[in-house]
């Protein structure tokens, strides 16, 4: 059974009267441990998508599920623990919490879970660890450089162990050397066995992945890079 799917999904946005389509009718199959790129022009919906993947957003038309279960489905609670425990959100502008250290932001996943703040701490730190950050625990989001602030939050998305991880332009505003460290952080994450699925327009990076789509005029391509 693959991990992820989605059957005929579309979206449409309402614009004053008239309604404007972003995706339409897109099938989509992710395996266990499967890495994908995607990429198509500005505005052509990449983000909505991912956001749809990961439950995020709802679908206007069509299903989302993962392992079999329809994720719009389940109710408010049930969602909001699966995207906290099973899905790692990677975003480009890094959404961390500007009142809180680096280390809180990262706990926060494990806190929502029901950790004891004893273990929500220890899972941070090690996750902190991983992205070369031990020196930046008490550090908040201002006083860290963009590429610091990245490595926070890709800290954040994966101290549950996430099975997948959905990144949206990981590197977008890192520069090349930064972006390339995020960029081979995420490659050992999928090496680890977590699928991952990233939007970006950068193709020389997406080439290191084995399978690529386009989206284009709201459906979704195999492509070759």
């Amino acid at each position: 059974m693959p991990l992820l799917t989605t059957h005929q999904v579309s979206k449409r946005y309402d614009e004053g009267r008239a309604a404007v389509g972003v995706l339409k009718e897109i099938n989509f199959s992710l395996a266990e441990r499967e890495c994908v790129g995607i990429f198509g022009v500005s505005g052509a919906g990449k983000s909505t998508f991912l956001h749809l993947l990961g439950g995020l957003d709802t679908p206007t038309s069509g299903k989302v599920f993962f392992e079999g279960q329809d994720l719009f489905s389940l109710n408010d609670e049930e969602r909001a623990r699966f995207r906290n425990t099973t899905v790692g959100f990677v975003f480009q502008f890094y959404h961390l919490l500007s009142e809180f250290s680096a280390l809180e932001n990262v706990m926060i996943p494990c806190l929502i879970a029901g950790n004891s703040r004893s273990q929500a701490e220890e899972k941070a730190q090690e996750a902190l660890a991983a992205v070369g950050l031990t020196d930046r625990f008490h550090h908040r989001p201002g006083e860290l450089s963009g590429g610091e602030q990245q490595r926070v939050a890709i800290a954040r998305a994966v101290v549950m162990r996430p099975r997948v991880i959905l990144a949206d332009e990981p590197t977008g505003n890192l520069d090349e050397q930064t972006g390339k460290k995020i960029w081979d952080y995420l490659l050992r994450l999928a090496h680890e066995g977590m699928a991952l699925v990233v939007v970006s327009h950068n193709q020389e990076l997406l080439r290191s992945l084995p399978r690529h789509l386009e989206l284009k005029e709201g459906s979704l391509h195999e492509a070759t890079l």
